[in-house]
């Protein structure tokens, strides 16, 4: 009889070079579009500054070295669900370390914990207590990256959690906790939800359903304390601004993901304005991503969509949970939950909306980081996923 674990495959990211000089022909041979002179951001990202980020990425951004630090994480593969499931797995060196799996979202990958990793896995390395040490499991949604391309439709992220619970069974973890923002917040609600059980507590920065969707009632209002009251006229006005100014991306992969993908495939530049200008917008930055996250970073972070050919079957989330069974609202979960709040977060959550569906433990707020606190403050999220699960007790 096969055991679980012997289900998992190793894996280590190999690119051909044939890949690599491809890349860097297309990018020689880039059609650029016209712009209006003068506005900025307004219209989507700035010809100029991709331009610049062009010519690094060409001449001076290094994937091998970038390939050689991913491949410091063991990593692995397995088959759940007839999906293809790639995760990086992070032993600590300290033997009573807390198992926790940390899920991604869009338009992220793994990238995004290089610089929690260490910290979380090895705190005594790191000037840290050896007790708030954590085992990693650091996987692909499937779809993104090298978890895709999907092979058939119904990959939303009630799936996608149930193939995650599915995943730490299979490594020999009976109790653990789960981390998440953007859909890797779903997903770790998911797990949470689904198997209340088996999950210690759920640490998220970023809370689905949490945010006004309707013109606030003043009658309801009058009932709220003066900074919450306050911070829900906020949140509607943020979702108001988001429903104008930024929803295009998620129609379009909501509803005609494949027209999207052969644009996104074919051209890298394409492929790098896409994510790269939610990297401006998400972030707590001024002018460019830069201000908020490592330069480098996010092109690795664009070239794991790239290489695989993903840019679909990772916009295809939206897809599927758009035409899902599942209601609009997030179902109750009894999971100890945690949220940091970061200040340039997409939706401004609301404390007295989220413990409606969430049995919420902790709530604590940050003067400064986005949507990608793990590459923007990695120090202040290391902190509170710590003290989340030392309070919890493990």
């Amino acid at each position: 009889m096969t055991s679980l674990a012997e289900n998992i495959r190793p894996f280590r990211i190999d690119i051909p070079q044939a890949e690599l000089d491809d890349l860097h022909a297309r990018l020689d041979r880039t059609r650029w579009p016209d712009e209006l002179p003068g506005v900025g951001w307004a219209y989507g990202i700035p010809g100029d500054y991709l331009r610049e980020l062009v010519r690094h990425w060409r001449h001076t951004y290094d994937w091998r070295a970038a390939e050689a630090r991913l491949n410091q994480w063991p990593q692995f593969t397995t088959t759940i669900d007839g999906a293809n499931i790639h995760f990086a797995h992070i032993r600590s060196p300290e033997p009573d370390a807390t198992p926790l799996i940390m899920t991604h979202g869009w338009p992220g990958s793994i990238v995004e914990f290089a610089q929690v990793a260490g910290p979380l896995t090895d705190p005594r390395a790191h000037g840290g207590d050896p007790s708030d040490a954590f085992h990693l499991v650091l996987p692909s949604i499937p779809g993104f990256g090298l978890s895709g391309p999907t092979r058939e439709t119904g990959w939303e992220y009630h799936r996608v959690g149930a193939a995650f619970a599915e995943l730490m069974e299979r490594l020999g973890y009976r109790r653990y906790g789960a981390q998440g923002g953007d859909w890797g917040s779903a997903i770790s609600r998911e797990l949470g939800r689904i198997h209340p059980d088996r999950i210690i507590g759920v640490h998220l920065n970023h809370i689905p359903g949490s945010s006004v969707t309707e013109e606030p009632d003043p009658a309801h209002l009058a009932t709220l304390p003066p900074a919450e009251r306050a911070r829900t006229l906020a949140s509607w006005e943020l979702n108001q601004q988001w429903a104008r100014d930024r929803q295009g991306y998620a129609d379009i992969q909501s509803t005609r993901p494949q027209t999207l993908a052969y644009g996104l495939t074919d051209s890298p530049v394409g492929q790098l304005a896409w994510i790269a200008e939610k990297f401006k917008e998400w972030t707590d930055s001024r002018d460019r991503p830069e201000d908020a996250v490592d330069r480098d970073q996010l092109l690795t972070n664009v070239m794991l969509y790239w290489l695989t050919g993903t840019a679909g079957s990772a916009g295809r989330i939206y897809y599927e949970r758009a035409h899902s069974s599942w209601g609009a609202a997030p179902e109750p979960s009894t999971a100890p939950t945690a949220l940091a709040v970061f200040p340039r977060e997409n939706f401004i959550p609301l404390r007295h909306i989220a413990e409606r569906t969430n049995n919420i433990v902790r709530w604590t707020e940050y003067e400064r980081g986005g949507h990608f606190p793990a590459m923007e403050q990695p120090e202040l999220l290391v902190a509170d996923i710590r003290a989340f699960f030392r309070d919890l007790g493990r």
